[in-house]
């Protein structure tokens, strides 16, 4: 009874409903197809990691510029984005190649050679080679007009030319018939012994502006003969040895001067 009662209402409702895959309307619809689900995104592959540095030989290489200017990279040196293995590899062969090199030039390398020691000083003459005299020797110009010259000869040039007769020089060396001369201010050259005489003189040392005084006595309270200026050529007449002064002459005028004051003369030389 309850069954036939609903067959009806169910045919109707059944009747009611649309179709599957039509509208309201009555036409057709496409029903798209169900998308498919996006794929997920594969995980990032992780960058291939860098070579290792490399350390340099003991001994640096020259870098070298190309004709750009810019810097080239040193023999031996890996490139970025190569393997581990290729950076090895280049190690040991920049190792094998310095070592190699290293070896090479430790063979061609010679014996460093002693430095041969200079030769000694050549000792100045202590006597005369022509005179057989002591060297060194004071003795004075016998002219107003002296040439000394480069060396022993004629050939050689005049560096000096001397202007005044008797002035004190020092003969430290001899050779046939020249002689090399020191002055009072230390110049040397050489000139012809015929240019020279053994008379004695001197020449008065001091600071410009300043006085020696020519005494009476051999005394430092003696009464003055003359005020002497620096420059000043006279003649040596005695020296006693190992005295601090020594009897001179200037022009008419005779006295005694220190020996610490004059030039001409040895610290502890006799003169007669």
């Amino acid at each position: 009874m309850h069954l036939r009662r609903l067959l009806p209402i169910l045919c109707a409702l059944v009747l009611a409903a649309p179709a599957v895959g039509q509208s309201n309307l009555g036409g057709t619809q496409n029903v798209p197809p169900p998308r498919q689900a996006a794929p997920a995104p594969a995980p990032a592959q992780r960058s291939e990691a860098r070579p290792p540095v490399v350390k340099p030989p003991a001994k640096p290489q020259a870098t070298q510029r190309n004709a750009q200017g810019q810097q080239q990279r040193p023999a031996g040196q890996p490139q970025a984005g190569q393997g581990n293995r290729a950076a090895a590899g280049a190690a040991a062969g920049v190792a094998a190649g310095a070592a190699a090199g290293a070896a090479a030039t430790a063979g061609a390398a010679k014996p460093a050679e002693p430095t041969p020691a200079p030769p000694p000083a050549e000792r100045a003459p202590t006597t005369g080679s022509v005179t057989s005299l002591p060297l060194p020797r004071f003795a004075a110009l016998r002219s107003d007009e002296v040439n000394m010259r480069s060396g022993p000869g004629t050939r050689f040039p005049i560096e000096w030319t001397y202007q005044r007769r008797e002035l004190p020089v020092e003969i430290v060396r001899e050779f046939e018939l020249w002689r090399r001369i020191r002055d009072p201010e230390g110049t040397e050259g050489w000139v012809h012994q015929s240019t020279l005489m053994g008379r004695r003189s001197f020449i008065v040392r001091g600071a410009p502006g300043t006085e020696v005084m020519l005494r009476r006595r051999a005394e430092d309270q003696a009464q003055p003969v003359a005020r002497l200026r620096p420059g000043v050529v006279g003649r040596l007449r005695a020296c006693e040895a190992n005295n601090a002064w020594c009897e001179a002459q200037i022009g008419e005028h005779r006295g005694y001067i220190k020996r610490a004051d004059i030039w001409g003369v040895g610290p502890t030389e006799e003169v007669k």
